[in-house]
């Protein structure tokens, strides 16, 4: 993985139906899309770095699905991919992201001060998220991706292009300063005591065992190219070379989303200021905001999460329909695919594409806010029937 275009050609020589992927078993975004027809039409294209219909579906052909999560089957090889294979990407993200229409266009907001001032049921917040009750919320953290414009992907990036973005990369953030002043890691030649700190701090990502990333093409070669880099101040933090070629998160305990979205904002464009001046901005357009690996985090890319404690409100009959009607999704804290531990959940928002970074950081403050309450509530033995609130 992935295959170059010669062996694309090669492909050619058999009918469509028998190099069709068997689907049958499968409960993926891609799976429901792809039919032999549009199989048909799309085989023989390629974007202009030579990545396929083959290649974009792959991670969803060898993995059926996820017990828990309805996973997207698919990913992009480059920028173009979305373009080239428009007919398959667009009612995959549609069905992603609720609906979301190939003439839509996405919103960014990195405007800090616009996160308004929470109102909790215990009247005036004291601003946008700087006062979630660190009894209950743990930690915050806001975190996205972000592709370099002139590379192509990491499922199908070589080995010089992965560790040109790498060298970009670290140019870029070793010239940061002031709160953002920092240091690289790279991963193979890290120490073992660094990479016994990194871990210690929950910094450190390791070779990917997700069979959805390994199928992707993304660990091919590791650790060639891959590295961490965080401010002095351990608050800010930039993957390179993993999912994405840039993953950038923000992240302090307690619960003040306000500092945490801010410095979030203010990093990014700061990097992206650099990135720029060098040739190279960020992938965005006008349709798909910030273009990703995964087509569920195109948009913002951005998760903003909260560690929060729910002893009470996790076992209430409406827990996951409040969550949906705050437009949240919870996590264990261990990620993706684990439980909640001692009644602490991650929960961020679900939506990605169509609403602003703003927006959706506004979506946590306010939904955790309101689900604090409620535990508080379920604590003394009261109803919350009358906090239960509307769909957003």
């Amino acid at each position: 993985m992935p295959f170059g275009n010669t062996h694309n050609k090669f492909k050619l020589n058999y009918k469509p139906e028998e190099e069709y992927p068997d689907l049958s078993k499968h409960n993926n975004h891609m799976a429901k899309v792809l039919t032999l027809e549009l199989y048909k039409k799309l085989r023989d294209k390629e974007t202009p770095s030579g990545f396929t219909v083959d290649d974009v579906i792959q991670t969803g052909v060898d993995n059926p699905g996820h017990p828990f999560i309805m996973t997207v089957g698919c990913v992009a090889g480059d920028e173009e991919s979305y373009e080239v294979f428009k007919e398959l990407f667009d009612p995959i993200i549609s069905d992603r992201h609720g609906g979301y229409k190939p003439t839509d266009k996405h919103k960014t907001d990195l405007n800090h001060e616009n996160l308004k001032v929470g109102v909790c049921a215990g009247g005036e917040g004291r601003g946008g998220g700087d006062d979630l009750d660190p009894n209950y919320v743990l930690s915050s953290r806001v975190r996205t991706g972000r592709s370099i414009k002139g590379y192509t992907l990491p499922p199908h990036c070589s080995r010089g292009e992965r560790r040109a973005v790498e060298k970009l990369s670290v140019e870029a953030l070793n010239s940061l300063t002031g709160e953002f002043k920092g240091k690289y890691y790279p991963l193979k030649s890290m120490t073992e005591k660094e990479q016994q700190q990194l871990i210690d701090d929950h910094f450190l990502f390791d070779k990917p065992v997700s069979p959805l990333l390994l199928a992707s093409g993304m660990a091919r070669d590791w650790p060639d190219a891959r590295g961490i880099w965080h401010n002095d101040n351990k608050s800010f933090l930039v993957w390179v070379n993993e999912e994405d070629h840039l993953r950038v998160i923000s992240m302090e305990k307690g619960g003040n989303m306000k500092e945490v979205f801010r410095r979030f904002c203010v990093g990014l464009q700061k990097i992206e200021e650099i990135f720029k001046k060098a040739g190279h901005p960020f992938m965005w357009n006008q349709h798909l905001g910030y273009v990703l690996t995964c087509p569920s985090n195109l948009g913002t890319g951005l998760r903003g999460g909260v560690h929060v404690k729910l002893a009470h409100l996790s076992k209430h009959p409406k827990f996951e329909e409040i969550l949906t009607r705050l437009r949240l999704q919870k996590r264990g804290t261990g990620g993706v695919d684990t439980a909640a531990v001692g009644s602490v959940f991650d929960v961020s928002n679900a939506d990605r594409l169509g609403s602003s970074e703003v927006e959706q950081v506004q979506l946590v403050v306010d939904g955790v806010k309101l689900m604090v309450e409620m535990e508080k509530k379920l604590e003394k033995g009261q109803s919350i029937d009358d906090m239960i609130p509307a769909q957003k």
